[in-house]
């Protein structure tokens, strides 16, 4: 086929992210509302590892694992740009092949067409390092009844790993990952929800953004505040999210934040651009912006005691709202801190078309988009702590 493979470079690093979407060259037409760009690094693997490797930032870069797909037409500035981010990635070279390229069609409202413009080769868990099967979390965008395979592959092929004594040797190795799914667009409809619960009840995090959700049970959006739509969640987490129910419904809204909801609680974060904010930038493009919110999530739910959780930790210290809301379970600061992280990776998503431009500063720090991660981490949980001492009902509820 001549395919040519070239290994993550730190195969043998402990990896904490896969993501199994695939790696997109993107044809972006905005309707005529600005010129059309062409050769914008994407698809669901780019962003999604954008937000992983925000959160892990230098120092942890190396636990974000993922493969690119490279045919004969891939420009050699993209991957200069790919290695900036020194990441555990796979580069699969195929001479015979194009790069996957799609088309994505703007309209009002956020709504998006999208199509393939060359065939895509879509990833699968036999193609991943032992190193990448044993990550602490994975990221999926797919259909319902890809998501339980890709979930069954994945424990199927670290079982017989152990079994062979090819498992890593810290404790994570024996545990479940983190699995987060986010459904794929064109299979929102009302006669996928069955499947769509089923699915559910593998996975850890289920993200549809709000008109994916609504789409899903034929509303032409969802909102938390209709009685149709409260109601909808009450009936996914019923069903269940997660092995034993104790996964999260996490709601992607653009403008309006996200919500997050567990048969225990519920929680609301604000955008991070939220109009009529001091500082609050237009928002330039959304594409990208849901992976690289859920690529965060994941990272951030396995980064206990680093940088960004220190700090989101040091400003919300005085908070006795925060303290109430994340007391009685370590899960619940996790999900909660990771909430922040991907809020804060979204916002840097959506500055730009195409993702965020890596630097280093004259002092050695990393920066995107000529600012840090944690620095912005930093601002958006400030202005989170305002608002939760005056409003904390606004933002968490405990069933």
């Amino acid at each position: 086929m001549g395919e040519a493979a070239i290994p993550a470079q730190s195969s043998d690093s402990n990896v904490e992210f896969v993501t199994l979407g695939m790696f997109i060259l993107d044809d972006i037409d905005f309707g005529g509302s600005r010129p059309n760009v062409q050769n914008v690094l994407g698809g669901a693997a780019s962003f999604a590892v954008v937000g992983a490797r925000l959160v892990a930032e230098r120092a942890h870069s190396q636990k974000v694992g993922w493969i690119v797909d490279v045919g004969s037409d891939f420009p050699p500035e993209v991957l200069d740009v790919i290695k900036s981010w020194d990441t555990n990635c796979a580069i699969r070279e195929d001479k015979g092949r194009l790069t996957t390229r799609a088309w994505n069609g703007y309209h009002p409202n956020e709504k998006r067409d999208f199509k393939y413009l060359t065939p895509k080769l879509r990833l699968e868990p036999s193609m991943l390092s032992d190193s990448q099967v044993f990550s602490k979390t994975f990221h999926m965008v797919c259909s319902s009844a890809r998501c339980i395979s890709i979930v069954k592959e994945v424990l199927q092929r670290r079982e017989e790993l152990r079994k062979l004594g090819k498992a890593p040797s810290s404790n994570d190795a024996s545990r479940r990952p983190v699995f987060v799914w986010e459904p794929v667009p064109d299979l929102c409809t009302p006669e996928e929800q069955e499947k769509f619960f089923a699915a559910a009840r593998v996975v850890d995090v289920v993200s549809p953004n709000e008109l994916e959700l609504g789409m899903m049970f034929g509303q032409e959006g969802w909102s938390e505040d209709s009685e149709s739509g409260r109601e909808l969640v009450k009936r996914i987490l019923a069903s269940g999210v997660g092995p034993e129910g104790a996964g999260h419904l996490v709601i992607r809204a653009g403008k309006h934040g996200s919500y997050a909801y567990s048969k225990t609680q519920r929680l609301w974060l604000p955008a991070y651009h939220e109009p009529n904010t001091p500082g609050a930038k237009a928002v330039v493009d959304p594409t990208g912006a849901g992976n690289s919110y859920l690529g965060a999530l994941a990272q951030g739910i396995v980064s206990d005691n680093r940088h960004p959780v220190q700090v989101v930790e040091s400003v919300l210290a005085k908070s006795d709202n925060w303290k109430r809301a994340t007391e009685s379970s370590d899960e619940r600061t996790h999900i909660a801190i990771a909430l922040i992280f991907a809020t804060v990776a979204a916002g840097f998503v959506v500055e730009q078309i195409g993702i965020p431009k890596i630097s280093t500063s004259s002092d050695g720090r990393e920066l995107w988009n000529g600012t840090e991660f944690t620095e912005r981490v930093r601002l958006y949980t400030q202005r989170l702590y305002r608002t939760l001492e005056e409003s904390p009902q606004m933002y968490f509820q405990t069933n």
